[in-house]
């Protein structure tokens, strides 16, 4: 198949700690045979032709940093400039993997233009989510969001939803949409030495050594609340001082959070805010973790999303915790894997992080658990072949798995 993949957060091989989810199913097609071009919108040149993508950049100014505004601005100018180029190529499916939302109007433009099939992925309940977080407050950018969404979903030959709770939510709302379930997952080889790298790494620093060690891992962002983990290191202080508690990422509240561990006495003694790094050192300081943290504000709409930090704990055999309800936190809970913390009590997460990864045995069995699950259950290799699948179903040609 020839298909053009459009992402505008797409991260390319050897970029910093981020989602790797779009780079490795284009790898895998790439390397079973297809023709994948990925539309991404980043500066940077394109290249890796040795992968067999052939990238094409739409240059966008985006970042976490940006206030709504100018975010709405950036997947405008995206949504633009993909079009353009998707409509240029030749191709047998369109998969416009979303968010934001606006990615569908590239999309239906290349599908319309091309007579293709187009595949929608869902990586977050849009319009739910920002309008959650008060980033659409206007009637009119709320009926625009909710048609937008209505038209990528019936000019999609197929969806494939992030979560079991996203694809409900799509069923419920349109009937007659095919909606499969595509979770984040686990890239088993790239994690393979994580367990040595983090050994290596924690030799390397000083200040971690052989004591415990709590990783949060990602974007620093309003819907992240990574306040509740400041709160959390500053009563694991106390509670048991020899505990680190890690920070790894960018976004708009890094300098609030480094600012709140400032405040609260914790920086640099038990808490570390570290920079955004590359997966290959991501890699190592997963596998140095004891426990690895997801959190987000307590709102309800957050809590059907699929944080590829929790998949990465579990590529990397690591129990994981979260602070919000879903089907995460379900799994986390039927399967052994980690901790469920209440969202707006830090000092009782504290207590229960400082007992769990104090005590050998809930450690050991989770990690178990874990690395069951990532083999199991969300193997990026078998889940790359279920997109296959459903674009080739889309397409109406043969799968060549």
């Amino acid at each position: 198949m020839r298909i053009v993949y459009i992402d505008q957060h797409y991260l390319p091989a050897g970029a910093n700690l981020g989602g790797s989810r779009s780079l490795g199913f284009a790898q895998r097609l790439a390397g079973a045979g297809h023709e994948v071009h990925m539309i991404a919108g980043a500066c940077a040149e394109p290249g890796a032709p040795e992968r067999g993508i052939v990238e094409h950049f739409v240059p966008t100014r985006y970042s976490n940093h940006l206030g709504y505004g100018a975010r709405i601005k950036a997947f405008g100018q995206f949504a633009v400039g993909a079009a353009r180029v998707a409509a240029r190529i030749p191709h047998d499916v369109v998969f416009a993997s979303s968010t934001p939302l606006t990615v569908a109007i590239p999309g239906i433009y290349a599908s319309r233009r091309r007579r293709s099939p187009m595949v929608f992925e869902v990586r977050d309940v849009w319009p739910e989510v920002p309008i959650a977080m008060g980033a659409l407050r206007s009637p009119a950018a709320r009926w625009a969001a909710r048609w937008l969404e209505a038209q990528a979903y019936r000019h999609s030959s197929e969806i494939v939803a992030l979560s079991p709770t996203m694809a409900e939510s799509i069923r419920r709302r349109f009937p007659d949409a095919r909606v499969t379930v595509i979770p984040n997952n686990c890239d088993l080889a790239e994690f393979a030495d994580a367990e040595q790298a983090g050994q290596r790494l924690r030799a390397q620093t000083p200040w971690l050594g052989h004591r415990p060690m709590v990783l949060y891992a990602g974007t620093i962002g309003l819907a992240n609340g990574v306040d509740y983990v400041v709160r959390m290191a500053e009563r694991l202080a106390a509670i048991d001082p020899e505990i680190r508690v890690v920070v790894i990422g960018d976004g708009a509240k890094r300098d609030e959070v480094r600012a709140l561990a400032d405040r609260l006495g914790v920086l640099d003694r038990t808490f570390f805010l570290l920079p955004a790094v590359m997966r290959k050192d991501a890699v190592a300081w997963f596998g140095a973790c004891d426990l690895a943290l997801s959190t987000f504000l307590n709102l309800p709409a957050l809590s059907a999303n699929s944080p590829n930090k929790v998949f990465d704990a579990l590529a990397a055999g690591r129990p994981i915790a979260v602070n919000n309800g879903g089907w995460v936190a379900e799994l986390i809970a039927r399967h052994d894997v980690g901790l469920v913390l209440e969202p707006d009590d830090p000092a009782g997460a504290a207590k229960a992080v400082a007992a769990f990864v104090r005590d050998p045995r809930a450690c050991g069995t989770a990690r178990d658990a874990a690395r069951r699950l990532a083999r199991e259950r969300f193997d990026r290799d078998a889940h790359c072949q279920e997109l296959e699948r459903i674009l080739a179903r889309a397409a109406g040609v043969p799968a060549a798995c």
